[in-house]
């Protein structure tokens, strides 16, 4: 008998508005490790509000896989959903993205809080309140400030290990809330790890009693909300070397603020208010190092000579990452067609 393998199929289900982790495992003989060797698959689309029960067979289509460092002889595999005539399912995303050529390359910033369900509350937060004031707890060390750091650690080493492009992590501005960033070339391929990134977490913080919560505005009041920043460029803006260029795809972006908005998350009207770090979300503006923007260019951009990227810092934390980059590719291709150098 060969060596068994456990592939664990992950996918997003159909709950409006905003989209859940759905996956399960199949077990199969002498796996070569290689994508292509991923058997296609099923599922009762009716337990996941996609499809009705008297036609409920959906189709799981691999569309990237990584080793699974937390399971023995484990893979991850990303798969989009398709319906059963093998047409992208209304709830797939990924299958919209533009950018075959991978010319678009794309880092998300994903803010979250480790969630205590008992409490209700992010971790570190007291049972019958608030913490002190925000401030200490950006990038802090020490038990007073930063809480949940084995978890982000071993979320960190799994991301690593499974050969996900993940770029770093640190303490965010609120207690018990943390980012981890993920870089890829390719809307596509970043949206994968984006979400594989985001299933590891999930399932690190299980093994906790914790939940991840990635509303963009989990605690009300005077505290930070949750984003997930979108970094990206395509050959245009990593070589112009043209101020021009950047105001003209920047200003580009003004004209469709509801179609961004619109799959940029969820209840990310209490985020977007103009304060904490935020543009309000019925205005556009873009500037230099302008955290409160809708746009910021980077320092590192400027000082290249006009050559790197932009981050569209509107983007909520519970945003699915495959609908934002496809928003943001359709702006920036129909913007580069039409630029004046």
């Amino acid at each position: 008998m060969g060596t068994k393998a456990k592939l664990e199929y992950i996918w997003l289900d159909g709950y409006k508005p905003t989209q859940s982790l759905r996956s399960k495992t199949k077990v199969v003989e002498d796996f070569s490790g290689e994508l292509e060797d991923v058997p296609g698959w099923g599922f009762d689309g009716s337990s996941t509000e996609q499809s009705p029960g008297n036609s409920s067979d959906l189709i799981l289509k691999p569309v990237a896989i990584f080793e699974d460092p937390g399971r023995k002889n484990g893979f991850l595999v990303m798969t989009e959903v398709l319906n059963a005539d093998s047409t992208p399912h209304e709830s797939n995303g990924r299958a919209g993205i533009d950018d075959d050529d991978d010319d678009f390359w794309f880092g998300f910033e994903q803010e979250y809080c480790i969630w205590d369900n008992d409490n209700d509350s992010p971790i570190g937060f007291p049972a019958d309140g608030f913490p002190r004031p925000q401030g200490p707890f950006y990038c802090s060390v020490g038990a007073a400030n930063a809480v949940g750091r084995e978890i982000v650690d071993e979320h960190l080493d799994l991301c690593l290990d499974a050969g996900l492009t993940i770029e770093g992590i640190n303490a965010e501005v609120m207690m018990g809330q943390w980012e981890f960033q993920v870089f890829a070339k390719g809307a596509k391929r970043a949206g994968d790890e984006t979400w594989v990134a985001r299933y590891l977490l999930e399932r690190t913080a299980e093994r906790y009693g914790y939940s991840i919560n990635l509303e963009p505005k989990p605690v009300k009041g005077d505290w930070n909300g949750s984003g997930m920043h979108a970094n990206f460029s395509n050959n245009l803006l990593r070589t112009c070397g043209s101020q021009s260029v950047y105001d003209q795809i920047c200003k580009s972006f003004e004209p469709v603020i509801a179609e961004h908005i619109a799959v940029y998350g969820a209840d990310n009207d209490q985020r977007l208010t103009g304060a904490h770090e935020t543009q309000s979300i019925d205005k556009f503006s873009y500037g230099v190092a302008d955290r409160g923007a809708s746009i910021r260019i980077g320092i590192a951009t400027v000082d290249a000579g006009w050559k790197g990227w932009l981050e569209d810092r509107r983007p909520a934390s519970n945003a699915d990452p495959y609908k934002v980059a496809g928003q943001i590719v359709k702006t920036v291709k129909a913007a580069s067609a039409n630029i004046k150098a």
